[in-house]
């Protein structure tokens, strides 16, 4: 069976301990059942269940899920559902078919944004038109064909009023990351970028730079493949959308 970060991270933290005298696990055959707590339920007998089961599992958020007895656990980037008892998780989004709405991207577009949020534009390379209707944060890599395919609109980008910030994404190794190192420690960033997306050779340089942040924010905004585009809203884009059909779904 394919295991995937967190649960890989849970399994690992999982200790075959069972829970002392504050929560009873009462044996039925094969099956187990945690006795109700007097005063305690719902999310906190999950917070409860995990300190005792998992005590390397931080949760950042957990809440309620529009399942009965199913809660939605955040823990850094990841989201999944675990029962009351910490004892069945389901990893994989949550749909809702009434709605028509994804669940899981509420809690994913939260931990976006706060991420996004907390990272200082200062450490961004900025495309900024004159009057700024909307922002979009483009996750990309110098090389790869649909990031410079995306980068050659940025003009377009421009007349629509959309603010482009970069944040690098080098995936191919070292060379690629010294050609993006170069581009952001030239004396005109924008220029330097233009060249290099365009294939051209950037004089090579180093300097203080904030790369290395740039992967790691990458990582917890769940980008995987560059270019992503993130929305004002948290939602994320996953590679390459034509700027018509971008702009379009901005003004709806």
């Amino acid at each position: 069976m394919k295991l995937f970060s967190l649960l890989l991270l849970i399994t690992s933290l999982f200790s075959s301990a069972i829970f002392s005298s504050t929560i009873a696990v009462a044996e039925t055959g094969s099956n187990s059942k945690i006795e109700t707590v007097k005063g305690i339920q719902g999310v906190d007998m999950l917070r409860l269940a995990l300190r005792k089961s998992m005590p390397g599992v931080k949760p950042t958020k957990i809440t309620e899920s529009p399942i009965a007895g199913l809660y939605e656990v955040i823990v850094g980037s990841q989201v999944v559902y675990m029962s009351v008892d910490a004892r069945y998780m389901i990893e994989g989004d949550l749909h809702d078919f009434l709605t028509k709405t994804n669940v899981s991207e509420n809690a994913k577009s939260g931990i976006r944004l706060s991420a996004i949020n907390q990272f200082d534009e200062k450490d961004m390379l900025i495309y900024t038109p004159e009057k700024v209707s909307d922002t979009i944060t483009v996750i990309t890599d110098i090389d790869c064909p649909y990031c410079r395919r995306l980068h050659n609109e940025i003009p377009q980008y421009m007349e629509n009023n959309i603010e482009v910030r970069y944040i690098f994404m080098p995936i191919k190794g070292a060379s690629d990351m010294k050609k993006t190192i170069s581009v952001w420690c030239s004396e005109d960033q924008q220029t330097a970028l233009n060249i290099a997306k365009a294939g051209g050779e950037v004089e090579a340089k180093t300097c203080d730079n904030p790369i290395d942040e740039h992967m790691k924010l990458a990582r917890t905004l769940g980008v995987r493949g560059t270019p992503a585009i993130l929305l004002e809203d948290g939602s994320l884009l996953p590679g390459y959308v034509p700027v018509d059909k971008l702009v379009a779904e901005l003004r709806k």
